[in-house]
């Protein structure tokens, strides 16, 4: 995934947000309706979440430091991580706490009846398009790769928390038009308080989903297959190397992998020769591979017989 998409995305969603944390906001200041606030407060923290990305994409691109000799690149996967707490607190706990109160003491909607739902409409037109900015962009890095297997198995998390939040803010805004419209039409605040749990399910579901996910990325994750075998490849197409013994990788960032192997090599050769062979396998790595740009070759003599 390029960094550009990611930022053209999180960039479409931060605009989107805070022109919708803003309506809501004034919606809930006219109606004091929990299921406005609850989605204020989402907004809010959506818009809060991708200024968290930006800030990790930008700290992910800092030089590599003695005490940081990979550099910062996992940074990112820290702020995605951050914003999966973010989601799950700010959101959807506060949502949950406020549809338990509504629940308990129900109010009707009285005042500037129909605002929320110009509001509630408005929205879900500024999060389509967020929500459109992040597919066109996802479709290019994922290619032919499935929605659930190019979220779950993305080493960029920009896009895929992007996709998650705005489907999450769609389906709430959902969510939100049919409590508040059930409490106008039926002139009972038990709705908007149903709606507004509903809301704050949703988040920690998505919540969840995505603290899984960035945990998994934290912990380090190693190449795809695809990427392995052509790691392989690349290093069995030099002539003096017999085979992989075995081989480790290891993202260092979405786009910085670390790729460390024994090689077998023949009992004969030069110690000059076994050197000029890593370097061209490192060459071969490189250019199949781009993203690989710490390796480490050991060559070692195959007892295995063959």
């Amino acid at each position: 995934m390029s960094a550009e998409g990611g930022t053209k995305a999180i960039i479409a969603a931060l605009t989107a947000n805070l022109g919708i944390a803003l309506t809501k906001f004034v919606a809930f200041l006219l109606t004091a309706s929990s299921s406005m606030l609850a989605e204020s407060i989402h907004s809010v923290a959506d818009s809060g979440n991708q200024a968290l990305l930006l800030v990790g994409g930008r700290r992910a691109k800092r030089r590599a430091t003695e005490e940081h000799p990979f550099g910062y690149g996992r940074e990112r996967y820290v702020y995605a991580f951050i914003v999966s707490i973010v989601l799950f607190s700010v959101g959807g706990l506060f949502a949950l706490y406020e549809g338990y109160h509504k629940l308990g003491h129900p109010e009707p909607i009285d005042s500037w009846q129909w605002v929320p739902i110009l509001v509630l409409v408005l929205a879900i037109g500024l999060e389509s398009y967020s929500f459109r900015t992040a597919i066109v962009e996802s479709n290019r890095a994922r290619g032919r790769t499935g929605w659930v297997s190019f979220i779950r198995h993305s080493k960029a998390p920009e896009l895929p928390v992007v996709l998650l939040e705005d489907f999450a803010a769609l389906l709430g805004l959902v969510l939100a038009l049919v409590g508040v419209s059930m409490t106008l039409a039926t002139g009972n605040g038990v709705w908007d308080g149903v709606g507004t749990v509903a809301i704050g399910l949703l988040l920690v579901t998505v919540a969840l989903a995505l603290g899984i996910e960035t945990k998994s990325l934290l912990l380090g994750e190693g190449a795809n297959r695809g990427a392995v075998e052509q790691i392989r490849a690349a290093i069995e197409a030099e002539p003096l190397v017999d085979r992989v013994i075995h081989m480790r990788t290891l993202h260092l960032g979405p786009d910085e992998l670390l790729v460390a192997a024994k090689i077998a090599v023949r009992h004969d050769e030069s110690a000059a020769e076994v050197a000029r062979a890593i370097d061209a396998a490192e060459a071969r790595i490189r250019a199949a591979l781009p993203i690989a740009t710490v390796i480490y070759l050991e060559p070692d003599i195959d007892r295995v017989p063959r």
